[in-house]
């Protein structure tokens, strides 16, 4: 069964950010939205690149009124020192989830047990705690942060324009489509 149009299941986790351990849980998503962003684990090869490239783009995200979070197993204790080690994660502003016992990388479904790493996963949940977005895949492949953010403003599009959908490759500001049986055929 897919987890779009699901609830967030209820956890807890601790998270480094801004110089301090914090905690995070299923009500920190509630009321803006959020980018979840899992990754194998810390100080890795590919999972720098992708932090640098979520912290490149992190004011459009806050623009956009969404937080994004960080998530691999390690613990938040290994994000501190990571963050305070690697020039590229030391751009982050935004939290830096440890999940060591597994509970959100189970919940998303990107656990991969016999590694007991994350695979790249990235979710975006609406302000009521709904997974709107997913995109899994394997771990030699970074992602275009870039591309998440477009996908985010599509989904509040939508969510702010029902009866609307955004065609492949649609950006902010362009024109959108209204299903119809007029259109059927058409396009």
């Amino acid at each position: 069964m897919s987890l779009i149009n699901t609830q967030v299941q209820p956890f807890k986790v601790n998270a480094f950010h801004n110089g301090k351990f914090i905690e995070v849980t299923e009500e920190s998503l509630k009321g803006k939205w959020s980018v979840l962003i899992f990754m194998p684990a810390a100080f890795t090869f590919n999972c720098p690149t992708e932090i640098e490239d979520a912290a490149n783009n992190y004011a459009e995200f806050q623009k956009a009124g969404a937080e994004v979070y960080i998530v691999t197993t390690d613990t938040h204790f290994s994000h501190k020192v990571w963050h305070e080690t690697s020039p590229a994660v030391g751009k982050a502003q935004f939290p830096l989830i440890g999940d060591p016992t597994h509970q959100l990388t189970n919940a998303f479904d990107v656990h991969i047990a016999e590694e007991g790493l994350a695979l790249r996963g990235t979710f975006i949940i609406n302000p009521e705690g709904v997974i709107k977005t997913l995109e899994i895949h394997s771990n030699e492949i970074a992602r275009d942060v870039g591309e998440t953010l477009r996908k985010l403003k599509a989904a509040q599009y939508t969510a702010a324009h029902p009866g609307e959908v955004c065609p492949a490759k649609w950006k902010e500001g362009e024109k959108t489509l209204a299903p119809s049986l007029d259109l059927v055929g058409k396009i």
